[in-house]
């Protein structure tokens, strides 16, 4: 395996990972607010825009590599 191919299944394992954590902060977000702690919910979606971006980044960086 070459070392393109092995920068593609690195790309493709931190965007999975990153939309996995994204699912986990939305839930934490929600259960935050609901429990009235709304300014640490604020910082949990600001995490939620920064990991956005961050997967936009990589998404970005897989499709260069076509």
């Amino acid at each position: 395996m070459d070392f393109i191919e092995k920068a593609r299944i690195r790309l493709e394992n931190w965007i999975t990972h990153n939309d996995h954590h994204q699912e986990e902060y939305e839930m934490s977000a929600e259960q935050l607010e609901e429990a009235g702690k709304i300014e640490s919910s604020k910082h949990v979606r600001e995490m939620i825009e920064m990991t956005a971006k961050g997967t936009e980044c990589l998404r970005n960086a897989l499709k260069a590599l076509e």
